[in-house]
C-alpha cells in the first residue's frame, strides 16, 4: 500500500505547483497571523510548503481540525515513511512512539500508562503541586531582581512533578533538564539524539536496579511499565518500554516549561487582564483554558498526517499519500464555534478548545497540565500582585516568551 501512496502522492506534487509557504508570519509570536483567519474564511483546504519536504495541505477550521485528528484514514505512522512538509532538515519524530503509532498500536501503548493520567490522579497531586509551586515562588521573591521566571518557577515545577511521577529519585532530577532539547526541533538532530541516548543510557540504568529490588519495581509509571515488560514481553519490548517512559518525561514538562511564561507575558502586556486575577484568583481556572484556546501552540507541525486513502475534506480532496497538517490554533479561533472568536475572553467558557489535541492523540497529561498551570498562575497572582516584566521583554512581547533565550526576565 506504501509504495502506491507514494505513487499518487508524487502525481499529485506534480499537478500542483504552486503552494503558500507556511507558516504565515512570525512562528513564535504570541498572536496569530491574520492570514490563518483568511485561509479559514476563504480556502480551508489550503495547499502549503514548508522549508524542508515535499508540500501538503493546511486544514485550518474547527470541524476539519478535529476530523483529520479522529479519522483514521489520517495516519501518524505513515509520516515515519514520507518526506513530508516540516520545519527541520531532518525528520525529528521517532517510530514506535506513542505519537507516532495508529491504533491500535497507539491504544495498547496509551492504555498501559493512561491510569498514572487520570484527572482523578491529576486532582490528587493538586496539594502537593500547589505546595511545590509556593516554594518556588517564594525562593524567587526571596532572590535578586529582576528573576527569570522560567529558570525559578516554570521549569524545575514540571521537571519535580513528572520526575516523581515517573519515579525518578530526587537528586537525579537534574539530569532530566537537558530533556527539552527533544522537544525543540530548532536544535540540531545530531544533538537531539544525543540527548535521547544519554536519558536512555541513564533509564537502562535506573531498570536495572528498580529490577533488583527485592519489593519488586515499585508500583509508579516505571514500576508499572517494568511489571507490564517483565510479565508479559509481548505487551511491551524494551525498547517500547524506554521510548515511552522518556516521551512522557519529555511531554510532560516541556509544554509547561514554555506555556507558563507565554501565559505571563500575556497577562501582563495588556495589565488589566493580570490585575483581574489578582483581584479574583478564583478566575484562574476560566483564564488558563481561555489563554490555551488563544495563545498559538504548534503552528509549525501540528503533528501532520498522511491520507492512506483519498477522504474529502473542507470543500476539496486530501489524495492519499498527501500531508495534511491540522492547524490547531486556527480552529480555536473558529467563529463558527466560539462567540467573537479572535477576542480574549478571560471569563468565557472556552471548553470546546482543542489545544490538548483530539481523537485518539489527545494528550494524555492534559489534566496534570491544567492542575500545573492554575497552581503556578493562582500562586503568582496571590503572591506577587505587582509582578512585571522588565522593560526590553515589555518592548518584544510579541515574541513568545520561552522562546527568547529560554528565559523570561521579571521584577516586582
Amino acid at each position: 500500500m506504501t509504495e502506491s501512496i507514494q505513487r499518487d502522492a508524487d502525481s499529485q506534487e506534480a499537478a500542483c505547483p504552486h503552494a503558500r509557504a507556511y507558516p504565515f508570519g512570525d512562528p513564535g509570536a504570541l498572536d496569530l497571523d491574520p492570514d490563518y483567519a483568511r485561509v479559514r474564511d476563504e480556502e480551508p483546504l489550503t495547499r502549503i510548503r514548508m522549508p524542508y519536504g515535499e508540500q501538503g495541505w493546511l486544514v485550518t477550521r474547527y470541524d476539519d481540525v478535529r476530523t483529520v485528528l479522529a479519522d483514521p484514514r489520517f495516519s501518524r505512522s505513515e509520516v515515519l515513511k514520507r518526506d513530508v512538509p516540516r520545519p527541520t532538515p531532518q525528520q525529528v519524530e521517532r517510530p514506535g512512539t506513542l505519537v507516532t503509532t495508529d491504533p491500535p498500536e497507539h491504544g495498547r501503548l496509551r492504555r498501559l500508562v493512561a491510569g498514572a493520567f487520570t484527572h482523578r490522579r491529576a486532582e490528587s497531586m493538586r496539594p502537593r503541586i500547589r505546595g511545590v509551586v509556593d516554594e518556588l515562588v517564594d525562593e524567587m521573591l526571596a532572590g535578586d531582581k529582576p528573576a527569570d521566571l522560567v529558570a525559578a518557577v516554570s521549569m524545575p515545577l514540571p521537571v519535580n512533578v513528572i520526575c516523581e511521577l515517573l519515579g525518578v529519585p530526587r537528586e537525579d532530577r537534574h539530569v532530566f533538564h537537558s530533556g527539552a532539547v527533544l522537544s525543540d526541533y530548532t536544535v540540531p538532530a545530531d544533538e537531539r539524539e544525543a540527548t535521547f541516548k544519554s536519558l536512555a543510557d541513564y533509564l537502562a540504568v535506573l531498570i536495572a536496579e528498580r529490577r533488583a529490588r527485592p519489593e519488586g519495581p515499585g508500583d509508579d509509571v516505571l514500576g508499572a511499565l517494568i511489571s507490564a515488560r517483565d510479565t508479559d514481553g509481548d505487551r511491551l519490548s524494551e525498547d517500547e518500554l524506554i521510548e515511552l517512559w522518556v516521551d512522557i518525561l519529555v511531554a510532560g514538562y516541556a509544554s509547561i516549561m514554555s506555556v507558563t511564561p507565554d501565559m505571563v507575558v500575556t497577562l501582563l502586556t495588556e495589565r488589566d487582564r493580570w490585575d483581574g486575577l489578582v483581584a479574583d484568583p478564583g478566575g484562574v481556572p476560566d483564564a488558563v483554558e481561555e489563554m490555551l484556546r488563544v495563545m498559538p501552540t504548534i503552528i509549525e507541525s501540528g503533528h501532520s498526517r498522511v491520507a492512506t486513502e483519498d477522504v474529502e475534506i473542507a470543500g476539496g480532496t486530501v489524495r492519499a499519500g498527501e500531508a495534511v497538517l491540522p492547524c490547531l490554533p486556527a480552529a480555536n479561533r473558529d467563529p463558527a464555534v466560539f462567540d467573537a472568536a479572535e477576542e480574549m475572553r478571560l471569563d468565557r467558557d472556552a471548553g470546546k478548545h482543542i489545544a490538548f489535541g483530539f481523537g485518539p492523540h489527545y494528550c494524555l497529561g492534559a489534566s496534570l497540565a491544567r492542575v500545573q498551570l492554575q497552581s503556578v498562575l493562582t500562586a503568582l497572582v496571590r503572591k506577587v500582585p505587582t509582578l512585571d516584566l522588565v522593560e526590553a521583554v515589555r518592548e518584544d512581547s510579541t515574541r513568545v516568551a520561552a522562546a527568547v533565550q529560554g528565559q523570561l526576565l521579571v521584577t516586582w
